[in-house]
């Protein structure tokens, strides 16, 4: 049985090129950071975590929510295959439980913030807003979309921020936590606006305060499907 069944839906996806040397301290052990034509990408990410069931069962006022993360990209190479997957450097919700859960028993780093979301489907056109609230103000995710969908190009870079089917934590300088996500491919909204305002310094802290000054090198929104999320593994060097 799956650990974890649940949709992740409507996946605004803002892209930088950073500097790989500033994630260097994240990556987990027995990983290393996996580069798209030789550059490297965080994504700040906001959705929707829709239906959650926790080995089969639905946990009252805990099945949908809305989730913001800051994440990159790493490969781990084992008995000749190459599992690409994706490291959270912060994921923020607004329940209190989901937290305590991820960070107890996956070392995840989540926050617990207000939030809130508001989609809107138009005649010709959608949009979809993540807000979270930190020190009484708003950041925002902030897209209009085309309203029909589109597929994801193979070898393009929305197929590489989407086409990471693990993921990993660090525990320590020799332990990882390693754990599988399943979904199909997924289709995607041409972004034709992006107005998100975030306060990278006062979510990220001063580490992350220079994004602010960096032109996104692509904003997409992901369909999204349901998912599954396997039971973790710890890996030791």
């Amino acid at each position: 049985m799956s650990f974890l069944k649940a949709e992740w839906n409507n996946l605004a996806m803002i892209n930088y090129e950073v500097n790989p040397e500033i994630l260097q301290k994240y990556v987990p052990a027995g990983t290393e950071i996996d580069f798209w034509n030789g550059k490297c990408y965080v994504s700040f990410i906001g959705f929707l975590f829709e239906n959650v069931r926790v080995l089969g069962m639905k946990i009252p006022f805990h099945s949908d929510f809305e989730e913001v993360n800051l994440r990159f990209y790493v490969r781990r190479f084992e008995n000749g295959t190459c599992k690409r997957g994706a490291v959270f450097i912060s994921e923020i919700v607004p329940k209190y439980a989901i937290s305590f859960v991820a960070n107890t028993f996956y070392n995840e780093h989540y926050r617990t913030l207000p939030m809130k979301h508001t989609l809107k489907v138009n005649e010709n056109s959608r949009e979809f807003i993540y807000q979270w609230k930190v020190n009484n103000n708003w950041n925002t995710i902030q897209v209009a979309t085309q309203k029909n969908p589109i597929a994801i190009e193979p070898d393009s870079e929305a197929e590489f921020i989407t086409e990471h089917y693990f993921g990993y934590t660090k525990i320590n300088e020799n332990e990882t936590f390693e754990y599988q996500v399943t979904h199909p491919r997924w289709q995607q909204y041409e972004v034709t606006k992006n107005e998100s305002v975030i306060d990278f310094e006062s979510v990220y802290g001063k580490e992350f305060a220079f994004i602010k000054d960096l032109k996104p090198t692509s904003v997409f929104l992901a369909i999204g499907s349901k998912i599954t999320i396997e039971d973790k593994r710890k890996i030791k060097l």
